[in-house]
């Protein structure tokens, strides 16, 4: 026992720039486009997935992943300057695809004969029940209702929770790389190999460029092979689901791109509304809170700052409401999150600096006006995104772990905790999407709006934890177990003055304390 010399550690040491401390200015940049990269993987794997049922051409797919891009960028400068303000990106999310498919699969909606007339039509559908829906996410962030649940959490419930924000995306990960293993093993071997054999390589003066710039380096090099793969007709006989998933010219992104588009409201028409379609749309946006509160907890471990508080929390999901409502007034096609491999990348190059955050939400923006440009990386692979994805969802699920190191692990109900928590909240989801099909979720009632509500809610392995471990923690033998369940330590974090680290991080600019003053 005198060998062990790594006591609990409120803050990680193991980075070299936190939420306050910046890199130089090349190096910053650069990291802010290799955040930029990575941000395209979802916003363009969620519209190639939704636009062509919603009835869309490959123009309409192309715009829809121009907005989403833009309006990311837009949510993301709102959440760094008033919301958590941690170096967190905003994307688009997968939770919301359970209420989009409802609405897609309408009757109403399917018997317009003109695809694209019934692209237009789902797209309004969309808009309307995002607005509507964005309601919960505003009431609940800004009344502090959300703080207030919060303060049933402990790092007993949270690891778990944090763990599967992570390794609950599994299926995006490994079961999605091997749709081309020519290109993807390459790519996860790279990766690993880049990012952590190599990472005390210096080749420029004191710059590691292995550790700080991975995903350039190793995208850039499986790409090229992509391409050469793709020219030299390696999959010119093979089936069209491989060629989609491995050519570098199937998505046709490039061609159908305008040279400039400037994203803007209402763009697609008038919004429609349906109570059905928002009411199975607030399911997603639940879920989406649960998965932020998850990728804020990590996010701020992986950016040396304390948790955030209650009132920093619910800041944080008031703001992400505006957020969705953005996302329906512009048309983005889904709902929004915290990127997760965003997230994750915060830990890989060891760098948590917001300001690279901020200026990667720049690059969003611009990129998705320049419409040529921007198109050109979204034709990468989805399969080198997998790989990627191994890497950065294990890392965070690595870092929703660590809470536990602040809890007794030698208690048997902390074990039985934890371990329920997380087979339930692996094991539930995977019952539920291994029978939902593109027009039917597990549920199968008369009501498709019910249908769509559970099927979203017990899809999350996030939100299954979330619920399994907040119960369990705060219904067994609580009152004997507060020093077991981590809570001394956790207990100062609940409230904005009660860590004096909390201002340093969390305080918002411009003075603007003066006129919204923590609790």
């Amino acid at each position: 026992m005198a060998d062990i010399s790594h006591p609990p550690m409120e803050q990680l040491q193991d980075l070299e720039y936190c939420i306050d401390s910046n890199p130089p200015w090349p190096e910053t940049i650069l990291l802010a486009f290799q955040n930029y990269i990575l941000v395209i993987g979802t916003s363009v794997m969620i519209p190639s997935m939704l636009v062509p049922l919603m009835g869309g051409s490959n123009g309409d797919k192309a715009r829809v992943i121009q907005t989403l891009l833009f309006v990311s960028g837009i949510k993301t400068l709102l959440q760094t300057l008033f919301g958590t303000r941690l170096p967190a990106v905003v994307g688009g999310s997968f939770a919301y695809v359970m209420p989009i498919l409802y609405i897609i699969n309408d009757s109403s909606l399917q018997r317009i004969p003109d695809h694209h007339d019934r692209f237009i039509e789902t797209m309004r559908a969309i808009q309307g029940a995002l607005i509507v829906a964005s309601s919960i996410q505003i009431v609940a962030g800004y009344s502090q209702l959300w703080g207030l649940f919060s303060r049933f959490f402990s790092p007993l419930g949270m690891a778990p929770v944090v763990g599967l924000v992570g390794l609950g995306l599994f299926q995006r990960g490994f079961p999605m790389l091997g749709n081309c293993v020519e290109i993807g093993l390459p790519m996860l071997l790279l990766v690993i190999g880049v990012s952590q054999y190599l990472k005390h390589t210096k080749l420029l003066k004191d710059i590691p460029i292995f550790e700080r710039f991975p995903l350039l380096i190793c995208i850039s090099i499986i790409w090229i092979y992509a391409i050469i793969l793709t020219a030299s007709g390696a999959y010119r006989n093979r089936q069209n689901a491989t060629q989609i998933s491995c050519r570098t010219d199937r998505a046709y992104i490039i061609s159908t791109a305008p040279w400039f588009k400037f994203p803007y409201p209402l763009q697609w028409g008038p919004p429609t509304f349906s109570a059905g379609h928002s009411f199975a749309m607030m399911s997603s946006v639940l879920v989406s809170m649960t998965e932020s509160t998850g990728a804020y907890m990590a996010a701020s471990r992986l950016a040396i700052a304390t948790p955030p508080p209650a009132y920093v929390l619910s800041r944080g999901i008031g703001w992400q409401g505006i957020g969705v409502l953005l996302d329906g007034l512009y048309g983005t096609g889904t709902g929004s999150t915290v990127s997760v491999e965003n997230v994750g990348l915060l830990g890989l190059t060891r760098v948590g600096s917001r300001r690279v955050v901020q200026i990667s939400a720049g690059f969003m923006i611009f990129f998705a006006m320049l419409g040529k440009f921007g198109a050109v990386f979204a034709s990468i692979p989805f399969p080198i995104y997998a790989a990627v994805y191994c890497v950065l969802f294990g890392l965070v699920g690595g870092v929703g772990l660590s809470f536990l190191q602040f809890t007794n692990m030698n208690s048997m109900r902390n074990l039985i905790i934890i371990g329920v928590s997380l087979f339930l909240g692996i094991s539930i989801p995977q019952y539920f999407n291994e029978y939902a099909t593109v027009k039917h979720g597990l549920v199968r009632t008369n009501a498709g709006w019910f249908d769509a509500f559970l099927n979203s809610i017990f899809s999350s392995a996030p939100t299954v934890g979330l619920m399994v471990a907040v119960f369990l923690d705060n219904t067994l033998d609580v009152v004997n177990s507060k020093k077991d369940r981590g809570m001394p330590w956790w207990v100062k974090f609940r409230t904005f003055r009660g860590d004096n680290r909390n201002e340093e991080f969390y305080t918002l600019p411009f003075n603007l304390n003066r006129f919204f003053p923590p609790t």
